[in-house]
């Protein structure tokens, strides 16, 4: 597999393209749009790219409405941006982008979001029905789940959500897919059912850094499951513990 990497900042380009290489993907970077897309002639030529936005003349955005517009949905594409605010970030997706990674980034978050554009562009027909995370232990076929080989029992909808989240370690859903992926239909945004479901999978599966993951979430962008570092779930577990005094609300 080959990786393409849109990035005018050589010292940040390198160190991306170590990180893919390192990976064991082939890597190309281009410093311009009209090189990279000038290279997309050949629609075949890459299995993902890598979009910074902040570009002159030809920015990652303009490269990606051109990608999708020219080549269509199949090429996975990873957004690269330092701009954090939400109606940016809904930007970028909306524009076409599978999912984003914010400026300064680690190489092993950049290394999950690449993992999982990957599998889910080419999935395999590979028997999946163990799932080993961590301390967690996933048994579709059975439909049960442990933590730290203890059984931990999920409502029906909150296993398939669960079985989603782990399966796809890293991506981003929106709110409509996974309403599509668990219900097979569309949720209206007052409904509180995907959120109730939400809490109580990150609530029973103990979903937290000090067992290695942790649930991102933004209403308007959507969510994602992913590994936390040992050392960001060493410095949570050294955080003071609120206490509630009684009595009190």
């Amino acid at each position: 597999m080959k990786i393409a990497i849109l990035e005018d900042d050589l010292a940040q380009a390198t160190q991306m393209v170590q990180a893919v290489e390192k990976m064991g993907y082939g890597c190309k970077h281009y410093s311009s749009g009209k090189e990279l897309m000038s290279a997309l002639r050949d629609p075949e030529s890459f299995d993902l790219l890598i979009l910074d936005w902040e570009l002159p003349e030809i920015t990652g955005k303009d490269v990606l409405i051109w990608v999708r517009s020219n080549i269509g949905y199949s090429l996975p594409i990873l957004f690269l941006t330092s701009r954090t605010s939400e109606e940016d970030l809904v930007e970028a997706i909306e524009a076409g982008a599978d999912d984003y990674i914010s400026k300064p980034y680690t190489t092993e978050a950049l290394r999950v979001r690449v993992l999982s554009l990957l599998r889910r562009a080419n999935p395999t027909d590979v028997d999946n029905t163990m799932l080993e995370i961590g301390p967690y232990q996933i048994d579709t076929q059975m439909r049960s789940v442990r933590l730290h080989d203890e059984v931990i029992a999920l409502a029906p909808k909150e296993f398939d959500l669960a079985v989603l989240f782990f399966r796809n370690m890293g991506r981003l859903f929106s709110r409509d897919a996974l309403s599509a992926a668990i219900w097979n239909r569309e949720i209206p945004a007052t409904s509180r059912t995907l959120d109730t479901h939400l809490s109580n999978v990150r609530q029973k599966l103990q979903i937290r850094p000090e067992n290695g993951l942790r649930i991102v979430s933004s209403y308007a962008l959507g969510y994602r499951l992913e590994p936390v570092s040992e050392s960001a779930a060493a410095d949570t577990a050294a955080q003071p513990k609120e206490t509630r005094v009684s009595g009190q609300s």
